[in-house]
């Protein structure tokens, strides 16, 4: 007997399996291609479903990205925040935390972050969410360094603003983490973040254990010139 082969159907899930699963499909797609490969039949594709059944579930495509959006950027956070060690100091803690962030394996986050700010001043919906969240990582870090000054665990602790801190910090990781991306960038992120988490807290930079080619360089035309005058 002939027969004849046809696709085979989606599986038949309950209702929060099946939602779950469109969420998970497309926080993926995101996370490999970007917010802005984020559409009804991409999801569709990337899940296994028809069309359709993503716009059932989720039928404002601007509302479904901002969604998509959050569960990642908050994912991060949860993360890096739940990494800080109450027994180290702050400094220590914090660099942790930026070195962490600026690492290369998190490019594709920084992807979805540079890509929600031009995306959200045209969706107010991921705008809101895109504030929210900047929000929600000033607060933590503010959080952070107002506690670790209030146990005394930090180096000249009255010249710290904790709210302006986590501005700067934020403000250093956004801007390299963008610029990682073009690959623009210092060729050690990592002495420049020392750097400038040392200027933010006010401490003495940590000499690295080799002095830097450029250093070494300077150093050796001012001795040059020293010797001739």
């Amino acid at each position: 007997m002939k027969t004849t082969s046809r696709a085979a159907a989606p599986r038949r899930l309950p209702p929060e399996e099946r939602e779950r699963s469109i969420l998970d499909g497309a926080v993926a797609l995101a996370s490999e291609s970007g917010l802005e490969a984020l559409t009804v039949r991409a999801v569709a594709a990337r899940v296994g479903v028809t069309p359709a059944l993503v716009a059932h579930y989720r039928p404002v495509m601007e509302s479904f990205v901002a969604e998509v959006f959050t569960a990642i950027v908050s994912a991060e956070r949860d993360e890096v925040i739940a990494a800080y060690d109450d027994a180290v100091d702050l400094r220590a803690n914090l660099l942790r935390l930026i070195e962490t962030l600026l690492d290369d394996s998190r490019d594709d986050v920084a992807m979805v972050w540079v890509q929600s700010w031009a995306l959200g001043a045209r969706n107010e919906a991921l705008g809101a969410r895109v504030r929210a969240e900047m929000d929600l990582w000033h607060s933590a870090l503010e959080d952070l360094i107002a506690r670790a000054i209030a146990e005394d665990r930090v180096h000249a602790a009255s010249a710290i603003d904790p709210a302006s801190s986590a501005w700067m910090l934020l403000a250093m990781v956004d801007g390299m983490s963008a610029h990682s991306l073009v690959h623009w960038a210092p060729r050690d992120r990592a002495d420049l973040a020392r750097r400038t988490l040392s200027a933010v807290l006010d401490v003495p930079v940590e000499a690295p254990a080799t002095p830097h080619p450029l250093e070494t360089a300077s150093l050796a035309a001012t001795s040059l010139a020293e010797n001739h005058s």
